[in-house]
């Protein structure tokens, strides 16, 4: 038995020709030990196949080398060499089958790790939207597209990713399915009682080119307006019109073009259903995250301020929301003005009266409406006019048609109150603004139900006490408008 001479310690230079491409980190360690393995058992290691099964094999990238001082992981195979040859041949057995084990290991680690990769990115959509709340409209996710379903008009919206094959092969414009390629390019809006706070909350005006009228209640629309990078388009002429990616209307009763899309939030029965319509905008722009956060904020003000009023007192103010025209009053019944009432702590007239109309020019219709007034402790009213600021105290009581007032309990504690506070020219915001943010109006009606004295209403004003309104102009824009808008949140607690 002669001993076995002990190798030299030198460290010899194998010319291995290794034809492997970049590789991830999790697999240099098995890389290492192959590159060892491999030139003590045969001299040579080829990885092509394992590099194709993992889609990752360039003939171009080749590895000739491994040699002290080269990279970290060729000395470390050198390392392992050196250990290998001076070892009897069973631990090179065992040491060989175990490194096996985990090159296969690591392998189909990496392998798997690149499926998930690959699958990200042909996954274009990177967040999505879930409605919680609104009850016409959902939306539905593929890979490179969405869909929204408008229970209003019966139409599937297809959004198509831009950068998708589909986007420049799929086109529809039928009775049950419109596309959209997202995000839009630009859009235009029927600004008639349109809620275009939306999407200034979600940062968009930059991509708005047209509007059908200057009646908005958006400081910062009417500076865009005012400075041409919006134009003045006439919805009459269907050519001014097909130039947008999308032109976005609320009025869904008459015939609608290809790019045309109904954004009705005013069709919802609550008010934080109407609020959730943000999501449907954040859909065609690719901002789902924007959408959600900024939905999210404003429900959980919402509800906080409703348990806040919930548990004010036990005694429920009397609220009725009534409205004048034609010299016929006539008692609200839009279920998201109920609403609002019930969750600021009020009770609804409306439970307690027998009929809704009431004609003033008809004696008994006039001394039953007063009647009811009678029992009212807080009184909206909702009466349209053309001028806004010029509806005082001395309108409203000459609408009633009342020469004694004594009985009416809104006005001897100064409780009556119009949603007209904000405005431009006759438009209000309330049809703005109010719709986006709910919070701020359950934050208004819980003032006026419960007083304080030490809160600023932002939609209603106290008609009983001659407050003003306040005129929306450009010059009140100070914000750049292609950022999005953070929501306001009312303090509660």
């Amino acid at each position: 038995y002669a001993p076995r001479p002990r190798q030299s310690n030198k460290i010899q230079n194998y010319p291995t020709t290794i034809p492997i491409p970049f590789l991830k980190l999790q697999l240099s360690l098995s890389l290492s030990l192959s590159l060892s393995l491999s030139s003590y058992v045969s001299g040579q290691l080829y990885l092509p196949a394992l590099a194709k099964r993992c889609h990752i094999y360039e003939r171009s990238t080749e590895l000739h080398y491994c040699h002290r001082g080269g990279p970290w992981f060729c000395n470390l195979a050198s390392y392992f060499h050196y250990c290998m040859a001076s070892s009897g041949r069973w631990v090179r057995l065992f040491v060989f089958y175990i490194s096996v084990e985990v090159i296969w290991f690591l392998f189909n680690v990496g392998c798997v790790d690149s499926a998930n990769n690959i699958a990200e990115k042909k996954l274009k959509v990177g967040n999505i939207s879930k409605v919680e709340d609104a009850v016409n409209f959902h939306i539905y996710y593929g890979q490179t597209f969405k869909v929204i379903k408008n229970a209003i008009d019966g139409k599937s919206y297809l959004l198509i990713q831009s950068d998708s094959r589909m986007a420049s092969r799929t086109k529809y414009c039928t009775s049950r399915i419109k596309s959209y390629v997202v995000p839009l390019s630009n859009y235009s809006v029927d600004t008639e009682l349109f809620p275009v706070s939306f999407f200034e909350l979600l940062g968009l005006l930059g991509s708005l080119k047209g509007i059908t009228a200057d009646s908005v209640t958006s400081q910062c629309v009417l500076k865009l307006y005012e400075s041409g990078e919006i134009k003045m388009i006439n919805k009459s002429e269907p050519q001014q019109l097909a130039q947008f990616a999308a032109h976005f209307v609320t009025d869904t009763d008459h015939a609608q073009a290809c790019n045309f899309a109904s954004f009705v939030p005013f069709v919802e029965n609550t008010p934080l259903q109407r609020a959730e319509w943000i999501k449907f905008l954040g859909v065609f722009a690719n901002l789902e995250t924007t959408a959600n956060d900024f939905y999210n904020a404003v429900k959980e003000n919402y509800l906080c301020l409703a348990r806040v009023a919930a548990s004010k007192k036990s005694f429920k103010p009397t609220v009725a929301w009534i409205v004048h025209y034609d010299g016929v009053w006539s008692f609200t019944k839009e279920t998201y003005k109920l609403k609002f009432t019930e969750d600021a702590g009020g009770e609804n007239v409306d439970k307690s009266i027998n009929k809704m109309t009431y004609n003033i020019s008809n004696p008994d219709d006039l001394d039953e409406f007063h009647a009811i007034l009678c029992t009212v402790d807080v009184l909206i009213d909702e009466t349209d006019t053309s001028d806004p600021a010029a509806y005082s105290l001395s309108t409203f009581l000459q609408n009633i048609n009342v020469e004694d007032h004594s009985c009416f309990a809104f006005l001897s504690n100064q409780s009556l109150w119009r949603y007209d506070k904000r405005i431009y020219n006759s438009t209000l915001d309330w049809f703005n603004g109010a719709v986006s943010q709910p919070q701020l109006v359950l934050a208004d009606l819980i003032e006026a139900l419960f007083p304080t004295g030490n809160y600023t209403t932002t939609h209603f004003r106290n008609l009983a006490k001659e407050e003003a309104v306040i005129s929306i102009g450009p010059e009140m824009c100070d914000r750049d408008t292609s950022t999005a808008m953070q929501p306001t949140i009312v303090a509660c607690g």
